[in-house]
């Protein structure tokens, strides 16, 4: 089968996106500036931070997160890397993840905590990953998307996807012994195994060039409303900050527990829909590997992380949760939009 889409070819990534509020108005200047920082601002700016509502719908708090959290993945060029460790940005930042984390902690449900042994964390996190409900979204494309759907879910995506694995490799430099091992051997894979064509954002590139989109990193970051925005940002926020290791080990176990049956699905759905094997090999891809995955994630990951630092365990499973709860506010937002025959984007796609 043969994808009737024009594909764009592979370029650059260097994009720019408008803010959706004061403080992500100011953040995008400083970061574009070549002058001085106004420290000053940036402090004020962060105190008036409307915090006070739920953040992880924020459309103005979200694109400040994502942009300030660029700096340290280095992925939009238009932000200036010798503002990394700015202390103001950094403090801003931190304002930020703490109303963030607070947020998302007051909307996940704590499973009981297992004893910390790998084999009763393996078995916790597999109960968690299989309550009933499972992949609505996935379901969807597999049998009903039409091929505009599709393409915005792919535009959802990107956010991550394009940098897919970057967010959890922040773990391996703070983890020792048997979960660092088992970290490494996930990501060895993420990675193409030394392959650069396999590594797995590359092969997703792939599939939003044969979709007709554009593959340069943050090309639609205007498109996303925050929720998208805000599934990265949990990513980040688990990864950039040691005190969270446990939570973005729990993240990525749930994430590879419940990726090779909706992979299933979106290929399915990519098939029906007459694309290519090359659009839909990022799926195939993730059928099988993610099968292997989730196994290492929950018993070598996780449970020897639980075992290893028994104090971790409560935010091995609050990551885990929380990497779900997420997901399913993105996914049931993008599902009520199309039932109701409406875009799921902030910004629509062009026809």
């Amino acid at each position: 089968m043969t994808s009737q889409l024009s594909v764009l070819p592979a370029t650059a990534p260097v994009v720019g996106f408008e803010p959706r509020g004061p403080l992500s108005a100011l953040v995008l200047a400083t970061l574009a500036s070549p002058g001085p920082v106004d420290g000053r601002a940036l402090l004020e700016a962060g105190r008036r931070a409307a915090i006070d509502t739920d953040v992880t719908s924020d459309d103005d708090v979200q694109l400040t997160l994502f942009t300030l959290y660029a700096l340290a993945y280095g992925s939009l060029d238009q932000v200036r890397a010798d503002l990394e460790w700015c202390p103001e940005l950094i403090a801003l930042r931190t304002r930020l993840e703490t109303a963030f984390e607070t947020a998302v902690r007051a909307q996940v449900e704590l499973p009981e905590l297992p004893a910390p042994r790998a084999s009763e964390v393996a078995r916790a996190l597999f109960a968690l990953t299989q309550a009933p409900g499972g992949p609505g979204l996935a379901r969807y494309v597999a049998k009903r998307a039409t091929l505009a759907e599709v393409r915005e879910l792919i535009v959802h995506r990107t956010i991550y996807t394009l940098r897919e694995a970057d967010p959890h490799s922040w773990a391996i430099p703070r983890l020792v012994g048997r979960p660092k091992a088992a970290l490494v051997e996930i990501q060895a894979d993420e990675y193409g195994g030394g392959d650069p064509e396999r590594v797995h954002a590359t092969m997703f590139a792939r599939t939003v060039r044969g979709l007709g989109l554009d593959d340069r990193y943050g090309a639609y970051v205007d498109h996303v409303p925050a929720l998208t925005l805000a599934s990265l940002n949990l990513m980040s926020m688990f990864g950039l900050n040691r005190r969270l290791r446990g939570a973005i080990v729990g993240h990525l176990a749930a994430f590879e527990m419940t990726s090779s049956i909706p992979s299933r699905f979106y290929a399915e759905g990519l098939r029906r829909l007459g694309l290519d094997d090359d659009v839909a090999a990022y799926y195939d891809e993730h059928v099988e590997a993610d099968a292997v995955h989730e196994q290492i994630a929950a018993h070598e990951l996780a449970g020897t992380l639980a075992e290893d630092e028994p104090t971790l365990l409560g935010d091995i499973m609050f990551g885990a949760a929380a990497c779900l709860r997420v997901d399913d506010w993105v996914g049931d937002a993008i599902l009520a939009a199309w039932q109701a025959g409406e875009s799921s984007l902030r910004v629509p796609l062009a026809p």
